[in-house]
């Protein structure tokens, strides 16, 4: 198999001196100069190239300045210093692509919220409610208000109750309805 040597990289023109004189040579590569003269030319067009491709004008802002960041650590590549916006088109192109790629996974992995989660409205109206129906609890008789906490929030039988409480099952009826009756009253006059 054949062993293949790499090319030795073409060697940058010399920067001459003042003291030299004789040759305005320029170094190969774009000059710090040029690129800041392309920043001030070309930034809006770059900034409308980015808007094509993003939707909000901070991500089009951060791509171009990005890009010119890129571009001017890469200045020695740049060969032909008529190339330079070509390679700057390109990098805000790259950038873009990368940003909005970066958006995709981010709302891939946000967690999607349960369908049937209460807003924080109805959280605070339903706290309301509770309050409201916990004071008109406390305004109950005795008796009601144990049959009705067994019955509904203990979840327990009529039949149950009774024995809990060693009463009648046409006592615990009693209670309970005349209870709930209270209750109506009691949350009406609140609402």
């Amino acid at each position: 198999m054949p062993v293949i040597s790499p090319v030795p990289a073409a060697r940058p023109a010399r920067i001459p001196s003042q003291r030299d004189g004789a040759d305005d040579t320029v170094a190969a590569g774009t000059t710090v100069d040029h690129l800041t003269e392309t920043y001030r030319t070309h930034y809006r067009s770059l900034l409308g190239l980015a808007a094509l491709l993003l939707d909000d004008t901070a991500s089009c802002e951060d791509v171009v300045q990005e890009a010119f960041i890129r571009v001017h650590s890469a200045r020695k590549r740049v060969r032909d210093p008529e190339k330079t916006l070509a390679y700057l088109r390109q990098t805000v192109v790259n950038l873009s692509r990368s940003a909005l790629r970066r958006r995709i996974l981010g709302l891939k992995l946000l967690s999607k919220p349960m369908p049937d989660m209460a807003s924080a409205e109805e959280g605070a109206y339903d706290q309301l409610e509770r309050d409201s129906l916990i004071k008109a609890m406390k305004g109950l008789q005795r008796r009601q208000r144990e049959v009705l906490v067994l019955r509904y929030f203990a979840d327990m039988t009529e039949a149950q109750v009774a024995e809990a409480l060693g009463i009648s099952l046409g006592s615990v009826k009693a209670y309970g309805s005349r209870g709930i009756a209270a209750l109506r009253v009691a949350m009406e006059a609140a609402a």
